[in-house]
């Protein structure tokens, strides 16, 4: 089997053709040029060590070389034997609370980004698991279907924001029913939900969904993002003017961290919950969790070893070069004055005179 490491490089053999027109140009002008001066037989008298033929042959030797190191560049490698690789790892939803009380500053930034940074410390612990995003406050939705790759997770997660639900509330029951619908189709205990809010306005039986997520063997982690004291929640007019959230009464609404229900939903649901401040996010003991959790073969692959082959194709371009620059243009008169047909009939001569 073949391949190379680096097939863009290979697009520079376009190089190969452009350099030979330019090579056949140049000798055309320059016979041009020459013509000017006299008829052809009058300049190879003026000129015997003229070659036509060396040109071409440095210029094809140059060709292949430049040819060679394209090659050696794109990086040609041959298959020797297939290996069987086996990826082992857990299912994990995680999902995001992006209401408006999100955006409440008690924790630097706001609640929401530093939700987002948590997840993808999350993201860059994981190693051969897979992962689905889900974004809720009144209705839930998947950000993310469960997927292997972990760019593609950091991209959707980095295009979160509260306008993505427009229905407003705190739906976890939503959230994990949604969740536990991302999950693949298998019996295996090796799926987990982590919930990331402040738990406010919490609507829907999130306790009853939870120990029915727990009863079909999927744990369920609380995360809460917030300070107990509260902190109000920025707004901003069109002109980028800031102000705060008013209730009906026109009073500064401030939104609370509300670890009662999260503390009774991660119970219901089999797992831990964990409070995030500025200092402590408490992912490691999330990771500790997580990473206790059994670990279930995900999928087999066929991968085939491939060994480096571009010293062959390197080294033979530098010998081409070396011998291209050896080559001279002109003719070399001692080489030329060397007549051997005409030395071996004048020593015979001399023989048979004397």
């Amino acid at each position: 089997m073949f391949q190379f490491a680096n097939p863009q490089y290979l697009m520079l053999l376009v190089l190969v053709p452009v350099v030979l027109v330019l090579f056949i140009a140049g000798r055309v002008i320059q016979s041009r040029v020459m013509s000017n001066f006299g008829e052809a037989d009058l300049l190879k008298r003026l000129m015997p060590d003229n070659s036509k033929v060396r040109p071409w042959v440095k210029m094809s030797l140059t060709l292949v070389a430049l040819t060679l190191l394209i090659i050696a560049l794109a990086g040609p490698q041959f298959g020797s034997k297939l290996r069987e690789v086996k990826r082992t790892g857990i299912e994990l939803v995680v999902a995001l609370d992006v209401s408006n009380s999100m955006m409440a500053e008690d924790i630097t930034p706001n609640r929401l980004e530093n939700a987002k940074r948590a997840i993808s410390k999350i993201i860059d612990g994981l190693h051969d698991d897979k992962l689905a995003l889900i974004v809720f406050a009144g209705d839930a939705f998947v950000q993310l279907p469960m997927t292997s790759d972990y760019t593609a997770a950091k991209m959707f997660l980095a295009s979160i924001t509260p306008e993505l639900v427009t229905n407003q509330g705190t739906a976890i029951a939503s959230a994990i029913d949604l969740a536990l619908k991302s999950f693949s189709p298998s019996e295996d205990k090796n799926k987990a939900i982590v919930i990331i809010t402040d738990g406010e306005d919490h609507e829907g039986d999130a306790v009853g969904m939870a120990t029915k997520a727990a009863e079909a063997g999927v744990v369920v982690h609380m995360v809460g993002m917030g300070q107990a004291q509260g902190s109000p929640i920025p707004v901003y007019n069109k002109y980028g003017q800031r102000d705060y959230r008013t209730d009906g009464q026109g009073n500064v609404v401030i939104s609370k961290l509300d670890e009662t229900v999260l503390k009774q939903v991660a119970a219901a649901g089999g797992g831990k919950y964990i409070r995030a401040n500025n200092t402590k996010s408490g992912l490691s003991a999330l990771f500790d969790e997580l990473g206790n959790m059994q670990k279930v073969e995900m999928e087999t692959k066929m991968y085939s070893e491939y060994e480096e082959q571009y010293q062959y194709f390197l080294g033979f371009a530098m010998l081409l070069l070396l011998v291209e620059l050896f080559i001279l243009q002109r003719q070399n008169r001692k080489l030329n004055s060397i007549n051997l047909f005409q030395t071996s009939f004048l020593n015979n001569n001399q023989n048979k005179d004397e």
